[in-house]
């Protein structure tokens, strides 16, 4: 026999051998996965699929149509996670781990279309931050090692079984976990793995965060150091009547949208088990915020700190470089009862510059806070506003002044008209407050330059009629013209502790009204 048929015979028996192996093999692993996956499968889950294929060459798993309950699941109603998933792919296992130490360690797992329905009591996400650890991390780590996960067009819905309905539903997830490390170390942490890259994208967002409001999100894409979100919204989830009904103290009611916002930039995650996040700057544009506040309930006066002390008692790191918030609308509205309407501030083509936000935590030493704003206030007059603080001055002194030009009057009847009962007419040509204070006291000065300034007092009981003699006892008092130079008043007031920053100034920029103009 010659030498070219020895090594043909040869090179096709180690052929022969290794389909063989390959066959016996793959029978056997076939064999061995669903006893890892079901006698064996320690965590609280049930798994069933309909089909698995298994290639010691390629070392690739795929399975089709997997169906995850729980093992302990009540006969006549939902309690816990449940998932079906289209199929999972299983790229480079480690044929020896699989076989003698009953995991599937692999390069990455692919999952495709899963759908995940959590029923869960209460109406809270999380009842402790250890459920992702718990009921997700540590079960799948028995299973299955990966150092990637890549997971395509899944959804998934947290659902109250108090209320039958949902707390979170997102759709369309995309999601890449690359250079994933999972130990007995990292599972102590508040982050209960490691990972190198990451890339999350949703589609859509649902959340219920308090039984009062609901957000949704059109689009949030996130990579390492950015964060991008479109279409917000955070919205009541009552009419304002009944909002108001449920309310045991008063409290403002918020309704936020906004286009589109971006953060640049981004660092976050835990540091000797502490959070702490930074960013360079984040970017919101087109916000429309509605901020509206009914007199109906009760007081709450429990102390309402300023700026400085909020930010300084924050327990975390956070530092955001600059922010930015362009062409938004604000509206503050403020109503005595539900019988004649809310008073209306309005505040269009809104634009805001802060630097340096940081919390307090572990600074002995920080620039101030800066924040500069320029509207149209009553949609008809500029507004230009700068205010400074610093976050780590114990008495929480601020610094804030401003300027109003060509300002109608008029205007003003939108929120004094309901709420005053009165109604102005006149022109203030210019108006600037300069005004510093803390915790305890505002000092300052303002001037005004104006023109025909009336007053019309309207009657209590028949708010649509004028009361025309308390408005000429009123008009006499008041002196309607600055006469072609501004009138200036020195403002001195203390703080009430139970109002909000935006109450002191307006009662600063109204005693030093009171005290030109009469």
């Amino acid at each position: 026999m010659s030498i070219y048929k020895k090594i043909a015979i040869g090179v096709i028996s180690v052929f022969l051998f290794v389909i063989l192996v390959n066959i016996g093999f793959n029978y056997w692993i076939k064999k061995q996965l669903p006893i890892i996956i079901n006698e064996k499968n320690t965590t609280a889950y049930n798994i069933h699929y309909e089909k698995i294929e298994v290639s010691l060459i390629s070392r690739n798993i795929n399975a089709t149509t997997l169906l995850v309950s729980p093992k302990n699941e009540p006969k006549d109603s939902k309690n816990g996670l449940f998932a079906k998933i289209e199929s999972i792919t299983i790229k480079h296992f480690n044929i020896w781990d699989l076989a003698f130490h009953d995991i599937i360690e692999a390069e990455s797992i692919i999952i495709n279309r899963p759908r995940v329905i959590l029923y869960k009591k209460g109406e809270k996400l999380l009842n402790n931050n250890k459920s992702i650890k718990n009921v997700i991390i540590e079960p799948f780590r028995k299973i299955v090692a990966v150092s990637n996960i890549y997971l395509n067009e899944g959804t998934v819905d947290v659902v109250s079984l108090d209320t039958n309905k949902p707390i979170l539903s997102v759709k369309k997830i995309i999601l890449k976990l690359e250079g994933i490390l999972i130990t007995d170390a990292t599972l102590k942490e508040k982050i209960p793995m490691q990972f190198e890259k990451y890339v999350l994208v949703f589609d859509s967002l649902y959340y219920k965060p308090s039984a009062f409001y609901h957000m949704n999100i059109g689009k949030i894409s996130t990579e390492n150091n950015f964060l991008k979100v479109k279409k917000f919204s955070y919205l009541p989830e009552f009419g304002r009547k009944e909002f108001v009904k449920r309310l045991e103290k008063e409290k403002d009611i918020y309704t936020i949208k906004f286009d589109s916002a971006h953060i640049e930039k981004m660092d976050w995650g835990f540091k000797n088990d502490k959070f702490f996040f930074k960013a360079n700057s984040l970017i919101v544009n087109h916000a429309d915020a509605n901020v509206y506040r009914n007199k109906i309930p009760k007081d709450d006066l429990s102390k309402k700190y300023l700026y400085n002390h909020l930010l300084r008692k924050i327990k975390f790191p956070l530092q955001i470089d600059t922010i930015q918030i362009l062409k938004s609308k604000l509206v503050y509205e403020e109503e005595i009862d539900f019988s004649k309407g809310p008073g209306i501030l309005n505040f269009d083509r809104f634009n805001m510059y802060v630097t340096n936000i940081k919390s307090g935590f572990g600074l002995k030493k920080m620039a101030d806070v800066k924040i500069k704003v320029n509207c149209l206030f009553m949609k008809t007059s500029p507004l230009n506003v700068d205010w400074s603080f610093n976050v780590l001055d114990l008495k929480d002194s601020f610094h804030i002044q401003g300027v109003i030009s060509n300002f109608d009057v008029r205007a003003m009847g939108q929120f004094s008209q309901p709420y005053m009962n009165a109604s102005f007419t006149g022109t203030f040509n210019k108006y600037r407050f300069n005004f510093y204070g803390n915790d305890n006291i505002s000092k300052g000065n303002a001037s005004l330059d104006y023109d025909d300034l009336k007053v019309k007092l309207y009657k209590k009981k028949h708010p649509e009629k004028e009361a025309k003699l308390k408005s000429a006892i009123v008009n006499l008092l008041v002196k309607n013209d600055s006469k072609d130079k501004a009138k200036n008043a020195d403002v001195e007031l203390e703080r009430i502790q139970e109002k909000s920053f935006y109450n002191f100034l307006w009662r600063s920029i109204a005693e030093s009204l009171k005290k030109i103009l009469i």
